[in-house]
């Protein structure tokens, strides 16, 4: 009597070719993630202190950049804008194993610049009033993030943001390459929207510290043009 045969069972991939594709999905993933997501970063001087301290880790959110732009207030990481690094001494060299988790997302990157968006395109943004406070396009601003708002009072300037660029300047008014301290550069200090990798968004180290970065509302009264 005839017996049927049983189906054959289809073989599964060697263990080590199922790690290795596993291994290059999660590659592919965090390289997605960290284009177009999240990026780590961390602090590399005390530019933003209070709110942010040396060496802290940061996860920087792009999605909001899909369709808009850095509002004023934001703590934004961008690209040097040309010699601003050297300046401030904020250049670390990640060894080779760092640098290619760096490139997959895996390691907080350095050799950005973070700073908060003070003006966007078109803005007046001067300093300062009787108080010593910076004006936004007519409107005083009352920064209580500010690491000592009197030194301010030692950086006179006089801007109108370009379109399609920012003003910034570090929560360390006393001890950060910023804006002001580039006036003179041939960009005038300010920072192409372009070169914007995206906005702080959560403190991931260290763990007595973790959370968000806080709302900022000390630019809500500021009107959306200087008056004419």
């Amino acid at each position: 009597m005839a017996t049927s045969k049983e189906p054959r069972q289809k073989r599964g991939l060697p263990i080590w070719q199922e790690s290795l594709l596993l291994v290059v999905i999660a590659t592919v993933m965090a390289i997605v993630v960290k284009s177009f997501f999240l990026q780590a970063f961390y602090i590399p001087s005390e530019s933003m202190q209070p709110t942010l301290l040396v060496n802290d880790k940061l996860l920087v959110q792009k999605v909001s950049l899909w369709t808009g732009e850095p509002d004023r207030g934001d703590i934004v990481v961008f690209e040097d804008p040309g010699g601003w690094l050297g300046v401030q001494g904020d250049t670390v060299d990640p060894n080779i194993f760092q640098k290619t988790l760096e490139t997959i997302g895996l390691f907080p990157t350095g050799n950005h610049l973070i700073k908060r968006v003070v003006g966007v395109g078109g803005d007046h943004v001067q300093c300062c009033d009787g108080s010593g406070r910076l004006v936004v396009n007519g409107e005083p601003i009352d920064e209580p993030y500010v690491l000592d708002p009197t030194v301010i009072r030692n950086r006179e300037f006089d801007v109108i943001v370009k379109d399609g660029y920012l003003w910034v300047m570090g929560d360390n008014r006393d001890n950060s390459a910023d804006s002001v301290a580039h006036l003179g550069d041939p960009g005038g200090g300010q920072v192409r929207l372009e070169s914007v990798v995206g906005i702080a968004w959560v403190r991931v180290w260290p763990l007595n510290r973790l959370g968000g970065l806080g709302e900022v509302d000390a630019f809500d009264d500021v009107p959306d043009s200087p008056p004419s």
